[in-house]
């Protein structure tokens, strides 16, 4: 089609109508796949791991304040690096803050929604916390991702039928101390 030659200039305009479109979302899929590939391959920080591989050997030990104070240093070099929020999660589980284990195991389910740990840790401490249906909702997530034989619908699976372990004292409950005195 010669563009000098006026009558394919409708022939020309029929062409470029017809398959602009499609070549515009052809386009736009490769550039989101490209931008979504190179992300997955970004390497973490050698320096926020070895701060979480730190604080995991404190946690292990039973140093739990020392072990989150690494996770965050860790998180403050690599604020994309999702394990530490699992981490930051079972950190806070073992110090009986079950509202904020849940927090951070939901910031890690908002990065990665797939994340068998993420969900076992939120079912496990919304387990602690008293909320039994909707960690069986978890545990109903994660049948229907891995099964009902991976580790984590075992795990899961066990802490809700222990049941809640902690208790709970309320302000009715306590006894005031010898030099309080009650207006």
């Amino acid at each position: 089609m010669a563009v000098s030659d006026p009558s394919s200039l409708p022939a020309l305009k029929e062409f470029v109508m017809r398959y602009s479109p499609a070549a515009f979302a052809l386009s736009l899929a490769i550039a989101l796949t490209a931008s979504v590939s190179h992300g997955a391959d970004r390497e973490i920080d050698p320096r926020a791991l070895a701060l979480e591989e730190q604080g995991r050997a404190l946690l292990a030990a039973g140093e739990v304040q020392a072990a989150v104070d690494d996770f965050e240093a860790a998180l403050a070099i690599d604020p994309s690096h999702a394990r530490l929020y699992l981490d930051l999660g079972d950190a806070a589980r073992q110090q009986g803050l079950d509202g904020k284990a849940i927090h951070y195991y939901r910031v890690a389910l908002d990065k990665d929604p797939g994340n068998l740990a993420a969900i076992t840790g939120e079912g496990m401490a919304l387990v602690e916390k008293g909320a039994v249906t909707r960690a069986r909702q978890n545990l109903a997530q994660l049948q229907s991702l891995c099964g009902t034989n991976c580790m984590e619908t075992k795990e899961l699976a066990s802490v809700i039928a222990r049941g809640p372990q902690r208790t709970v004292l309320t302000a009715e409950a306590s006894t005031p101390d010898e030099g309080v005195v009650q207006n």
